[in-house]
């Protein structure tokens, strides 16, 4: 339809006219999507994966890491900065951060005296937890048994501070991409004595669903997710991976239960042990991707516990986010800049492209020999 001549308001009726006219194509054509978990919206824009990039290339990975080095304070055996010798730890280790974010004992802020200056008091517990005692093995290069033994921990020290505290975040940052200082395979875990502004949104959001569709707002995606299959990654009898359809990162997951679960620490032992095995998988595929040791942020978020874990949290389904940077190979990222972070959050690839090409990555890992490869086929 041809605009020449036309005034601006012809103009935009042509452009809306031809708009409706084309047959829209997700892979193709700009659109937003709502994310009723944290009720926000994402801008989709695959096209924008045509174009050349020439912005920043991020290192190669170190080829090799020491598998026990003395002065790395995370390694069995080693000194840390406020004094403390590690354990010769043979498994997995729980410390207290030497340099937490969160303290017990923080006093409380005065009164506020104008409205536009508020602050409240933030008191918790800042704790690490190593998954093994060896610095160059990640989760994906761990057995299943290694694996189910970190789930383990985080059941209990969700338990022990979920006694005291409303809030305990769980967190692995992997790669120096999102900011990891040490290759050291850890997590953290920070207990609050407030609900963060992530788990208030996705407590108000399930809490709302709930209420108007009379089930938990998880439990209905995950059977859509499974009806509808374009988004799903791994499935087994307990769990189930997929891309969401409103994610953010590239190469986003979301991991859930097919029962609904509250919190970790209900995971029965047999859930606990597939749980272990598809984290195994998901985790392989993510590394074969870029054929690189895929840097990722992931946490767990479960139903508020503390002094009002009794209170009925049935809307809320246990869910594990899994957000990796990496965009087009193992040294070109996602920047979360300009747009996305003084408008709205924009991805440059469908949900469901990204879930296509994880969904097709053996689930044996790229580093293994020929050997190890026939020996994790078997197993």
């Amino acid at each position: 339809m041809s605009c020449s001549g036309a005034d601006p308001e012809q103009r935009q009726q042509a452009s809306e006219a031809d708009a409706t006219a084309t047959t829209f194509l997700a892979s193709e054509h700009q659109h937003i999507r709502y994310n009723p978990l944290q009720d926000e919206w994402v801008l989709v824009s695959a096209h924008r994966m045509k174009r050349p990039w020439q912005g920043q290339v991020e290192p190669s990975l170190l080829k090799t890491v020491p598998r026990h080095d003395p002065h790395n304070p995370l390694c069995p055996g080693a000194t840390r900065a406020n004094g403390e010798v590690n354990p010769y730890y043979d498994g997995t280790f729980l410390f207290d951060n030497d340099f937490p974010a969160l303290q017990p004992d923080a006093p409380k802020p005065g009164p506020s005296d104008h409205p536009l200056f508020q602050a409240e008091a933030a008191q918790g517990v800042c704790k690490v937890l190593c998954f093994h005692p060896w610095s160059d093995v990640t989760l994906p290069l761990m057995s299943v048994s290694e694996i189910r033994a970190v789930i383990d921990v985080w059941a209990s020290v969700i338990e022990e501070l979920g006694a005291r505290y409303p809030w305990v975040q769980i967190f692995e940052n992997k790669g120096a991409m999102m900011g990891c200082s040490n290759p050291h395979p850890h997590c953290q875990v920070w207990a609050s004595s407030f609900l963060p502004n992530i788990a208030q949104r996705e407590e108000q959001s399930q809490r709302a669903y709930q209420s108007q569709h009379g089930e938990p707002l998880l439990m209905e995606y995950g059977r859509q997710e499974l009806l509808r299959k374009e988004r799903l990654v791994l499935t087994s009898e307990h769990w189930l991976v997929l891309v969401p359809f409103w994610a953010v990162w590239p190469f986003q997951t979301l991991l859930l239960p097919r029962r609904h679960v509250r919190r970790l620490p209900e995971l029965t032992p047999t859930e606990r042990d597939d749980l272990a095995l598809i984290m195994k998988k998901l985790l392989t595929k993510y590394d074969n991707l870029f054929e690189t040791s895929f840097p990722y942020t992931m946490g767990w978020h479960g139903a508020p516990t503390g002094s009002e874990a009794g209170t009925n949290w049935d809307h809320w389904q246990l869910h594990a986010h899994y957000y990796p940077p990496l965009l087009r190979s193992a040294t070109v990222r996602k920047f979360m800049v300009g747009y996305e972070m003084l408008a709205q959050a924009q991805r440059d690839l469908t949900p469901e492209q990204a879930a296509e090409r994880l969904r097709a990555l053996p689930e044996v890992h790229y580093c293994l020999t020929q050997k190890d490869r026939e020996t994790a086929a078997i197993v």
